[in-house]
């Protein structure tokens, strides 16, 4: 007889899939054992039962690489521990590359694995076929050996998590739905179910494609949506290897591997087939265990890229076409996080086809962000809040959806921007920069203009490992602000207001820098977390004495107003996000002042208006907030005005700025301006495990300010003492090698870090990066100065140049001169 539900519990896990029992099975190692997870129906018997069991480590970032090595590696052990058949096998795996593209991709993915510690080779076509002998090879110009990837039975591994769960005090209990998850005082409170309300600290949403529904009538984002994923399996083969590699032939869209004896084969179709949304009315009750018809038109390319790679196929007996639901997200990353409105609610869904390589990690993560009250790795990437609310948008994500699917086996060409459920969010120049040239990228459903295409040119990227068809054009807007002025519109930009009489003593807490200014003043600052590490990096205005402006990225917005509005606590402040209402210019270059100069009656001389000032002026007939910043290592102002004067201030600025050559520039030169200044990303070169000593930013510390600030216990332990982990800026020796990001930094022969970043640097003459380097006795200029540094470029040791000053402009006389 089945235990009745408790009516209380420290944690109430929502989903009994293979990413729910993770989570329960790691709650429980760290000690928690009053944990009920609860599942609608059978364990693993909504997606999970039906996955191909891949088990493959290296993924598109470290993070999600190093969540994917720990599932391997829980993998190999469940059974032993839990006595659980997992039927988990190491068979490694092969990529193929059919282009030399594929082939420059397939090697820089080798190069970021070595910096990742997965292990990948380049093997040649014959050894290829010595492991997978039915494979065709003759079409073929390359083949990477992965050899710590395999494959699990994924309802027998869920089976064992869940038995581990319940060794550790975990209730698990099947039939039992869900309807609401409750909430008071902006925190979840517990579960309603079909057999009563359980309370609980903790509510944690691992329902995978259910989980958009129940989360968003509390307000919580979780954009994704189902689509159709299929695969056959034939009956046994003549020439079948039992255990023989995984294959993926991407180029050809399809995975291969051995099942009992015969071949799994499935793929990512380019036009993929949404369901459960818009199109079908929801998902149908009672969804489990369920497939859908057969679709023999759809998997028609697959088959034929199939036949293809294994001729022998066309022989074969197809014992069955499996086609069932998987959840994607509209940036083929999974959802993991508390949810930035609602505290102590947790999600883990939405998981792109890799829910059982990515399962294990997970579900580790996100247990250990419970248990300790934040991550206890850098999961920026992954992190529920870096959604906005518009993605929970029916149709936007059908849409979107359609391309997803395909992106996961497409070329991962650099800045890709994607095709579909575009122009969602558009500044009010949209118009205006198009007319312009500009080839817009998007960013948190932001179009932004990346590039300008002089006349005759087309404003679309055709993608490329080399110096894309932007690159000359990019060029160019970057030496122009170098050398005269550009405006680049920033109205993608996050603006919040901080109002009230405690608004200075909330924004002292958070913020590592002094904000206790006069107003007028603009402060750069960074927010960390109590182990010192970079929760957001931000300037702040204080426009009088209770009131403040906070201005960050774009892609920011809902994580730093979470943040924001989670520490004001009882104090008398009101945080308010005004994005929409709040249009941005920046104007940047030499000619910036003189052009300013000539737009009204105002003093901006370098006495009158130094950097860091911030004040109201006229610009034709509108009132703008002008601030001396730069995110371009150039003198320059950013320019703030309400929505409905952007257009005409944008106008007035063109008009004026004819005779001193201004002109638009996008954001790719944005990009390569500010790594030569050797100016920080948050979410690349610095993070919530970075602290600002470690990133060179203890200028921005008030080490001296009279007030107490959320990590400075932390980062005060680091001051004075030699650093072993510091950011540094590097510039390749060769003029004509690209970097992007996660390239391997060699000292001495020795692997000691990564590329975080990196740009063409135009006015230096080759590509820049940084990246972190460590060394136990501490990363300093002489060890710089004494030591030969190589970075892998594809495969390649390029020598380069180590700095911990910027290359560009080091003493930031352009800036503040």
């Amino acid at each position: 007889m089945a235990r009745p539900l408790p009516t209380h519990a420290r944690v109430v896990i929502v989903g009994g899939g293979i990413v729910g029992c993770s989570v329960a099975y790691h709650l429980t190692k760290l000690g928690w054992s009053d944990v009920v997870l609860v599942e609608q129906g059978q364990l693993s018997g909504g997606t999970t039962w039906h996955a191909a069991g891949l088990v493959a480590q290296l993924r598109a970032t470290h993070s999600q690489t190093m969540l994917a090595k720990y599932t391997k590696d829980l993998y190999e052990t469940l059974e032993a521990e839990t006595g659980q058949a997992t039927g988990y096998r190491q068979t490694g795996s092969i990529s193929l590359a059919r282009t030399a593209a594929r082939e420059e991709e397939l090697k820089r993915q080798a190069a970021m694995a070595a910096a990742f510690d997965v292990e990948v080779s380049r093997i040649s076509l014959d050894e290829a076929k010595s492991r997978v002998p039915l494979l065709r090879i003759d079409d073929l110009v390359a083949a990477y050996w992965m050899p710590g990837d395999g494959t699990t039975n994924p309802t027998d591994t869920t089976q064992a998590l869940a038995k581990g769960a319940r060794a550790g005090g975990t209730m698990i209990a099947e039939n039992v739905r869900v309807s609401q998850v409750t909430a008071k005082d902006g925190a979840a409170t517990g579960v309603i179910t079909d057999q009563g309300e359980i309370k609980a600290e903790f509510v944690v949403l691992c329902c995978g494609m259910w989980t958009r529904d129940l989360a968003r009538p509390l307000g919580v984002v979780v954009p994704l949506h189902a689509a159709e994923h299929m695969y056959i399996v034939t009956r046994p083969m003549d020439g079948i290897v039992r255990g023989q590699p995984v294959l993926r032939d991407m180029d050809g869209t399809i995975y291969i591997k051995e099942e009992v004896g015969g071949l799994l084969i499935g793929g990512f179709e380019p036009h993929a087939k949404p369901w459960g949304g818009v199109a079908t009315g929801g998902i149908p009750d009672k969804f489990e265990f369920q497939l859908f018809n057969e679709d023999w038109d759809q998997f028609d390319g697959f088959m034929q890229s199939g036949l293809h790679r294994i001729p022998a196929l066309k022989d074969a007996e197809i014992r069955q076409l499996l086609v069932g639901p998987e959840s994607f997200t509209p940036d083929n990353r999974y959802i993991l996080g508390q949810a930035p409105a609602l505290d102590r609610l947790f999600v883990a869904a939405g998981f792109n086809s890799i829910g059982i390589q990515s399962a294990g990690g997970a579900g580790k993560a996100l247990a250990e962000w419970i248990v300790e009250g934040a991550p206890t790795m850098d999961l920026a990437d992954i992190d529920i809040a870096r959604f906005q609310p518009f993605e929970v948008n029916g149709k936007y994500l059908y849409d979107r959806t359609t391309e997803t699917v395909g992106l996961l086996y497409d070329m991962h060409w650099p800045f890709r921007q994607p095709a579909t459920a575009r122009g969602v969010r558009r500044s009010p120049l949209h118009d205006r920069l198009a007319a312009a040239g500009a080839c817009f990228g998007v960013v948190a459903g932001w179009e932004r203009p990346n590039w300008f295409a002089p006349g005759g040119v087309a404003a679309q990227y055709e993608y490329a490992w080399g110096r894309q068809n932007w690159f000359e054009h990019a060029a160019s807007e970057h030496r122009a602000t170098r050398k005269a002025v550009c405006v680049f519109d920033q109205c993608c930009f996050a603006k919040f207001l901080l109002q009230g009489r405690d608004a200075q003593a909330v924004l002292q807490n958070i913020c590592a820098a002094d904000v206790a200014v006069a107003p007028g003043r603009v402060v750069y600052t960074q927010w960390l977390n109590p182990r010192g590490g970079i929760e957001a990096d931000l300037t702040v205005t204080r426009l009088a004495e209770d009131a403040y402006m906070i201005v960050t990225s774009a892609a920011s917005a809902t994580r730093d107003f979470a943040w924001l509005t989670r520490h004001i606590g009882g104090r008398a402040a009101i945080a308010t996000d005004v994005t929409s209402g709040s249009a941005m210019f920046g104007l940047m270059g030499p000619r910036s002042r003189d052009l300013l100069a000539t737009l009204g009656p105002m003093d901006v001389s370098d006495a009158a208006f130094p950097f860091g000032t911030s004040r109201e002026v006229e610009i034709g007939y509108a009132l703008v907030r002008a601030q001396r910043l730069t995110y371009v290592g150039e003198l320059g102002y950013e320019l703030y005005v309400p929505t409905e004067f952007a257009a005409h201030l944008y106008d007035a600025l063109s008009e004026a700025g004819a005779q001193f050559g201004l002109r638009p520039a996008g954001y790719h030169a944005m990009d390569s301006l500010r790594i030569e200044k050797g100016y920080r990303h948050w979410g690349h070169d610095i993070t919530a495990m970075d602290t600002p000593l470690e990133a060179g930013l203890g200028f921005a510390v008030g080490w001296n300010k009279n007030a107490d600030f959320i990590g400075r216990a932390a980062i005060e332990a680091q001051r004075g003492k030699p650093m072993p982990k510091r950011l540094v800026a590097f510039k390749l020796e060769e003029p004509e090698p690209l970097m992007y990001h996660d390239e391997p930094v060699y000292r001495d022969g020795k692997r000691v870090g990564a590329i975080t970043s990196a740009a063409y640097g135009h006015t230096l003459g080759a590509a820049i990066g940084l990246g972190y380097i460590h060394d136990p006795g501490g990363v300093t200029k002489e060890l710089l100065a004494s030591s030969r540094f190589e970075i892998d470029v594809a495969g390649e040791r390029i020598p380069a140049t180590a700095s911990l000053r910027p290359f560009y402009d080091p003493d930031g006389s352009r800036t503040k001169g």
